[in-house]
């Protein structure tokens, strides 16, 4: 399974953002992933790597961080959904909770309203999806 996104003609990602604490906390998650599901323990290393680090103390808002409610849309289908990116023991699809460690979660991890990803399914199946809103952790 490869689960890297690799930006259709060559076009560049968009930048992200991610908070310095969300950032240290995932790495060690990204780390204790990688001989269970490597690739995406990979993908989302790769993701915090690229990532403009919001210093501690700093404005979070606008931007898709851990808790973070999300409506986005799927280009393929046209669907919109809203979902709340959470960790993976937080994770339960039927209450609209998706975790970081799915590609879904790593692809939206640092979005900002407007802003649009390709993504790749456990499958393999390529997808592209914008974000229509971000609304800010309960516990923000």
């Amino acid at each position: 399974m490869d689960t890297t996104r690799k930006a259709a003609g060559g076009s560049s990602l968009p930048k992200i953002k991610v908070t310095a604490e969300d950032r240290e906390r995932l790495a060690g998650l990204a780390s204790f992933a990688m001989d269970r599901m490597p690739d995406l323990a990979e993908y989302l290393a790769s993701e915090l790597d690229r990532a403009r680090v919001v210093p501690a103390g700093k404005a979070v808002e606008g931007f898709v961080r851990m808790g973070s409610e999300v409506e986005f849309r799927d280009e393929t289908t046209g669907k919109a959904q809203v979902v709340s990116l959470v960790y993976p023991d937080e994770a339960d699809i039927a209450q609209g909770r998706i975790s970081v460690l799915t590609p879904v979660g790593a692809a939206l991890l640092g979005l900002s309203k407007g802003q649009s990803i390709a993504w790749c399914t456990r499958t393999g199946a390529a997808k592209r999806l914008t974000v229509l809103d971000v609304r800010e952790p309960a516990f923000a």
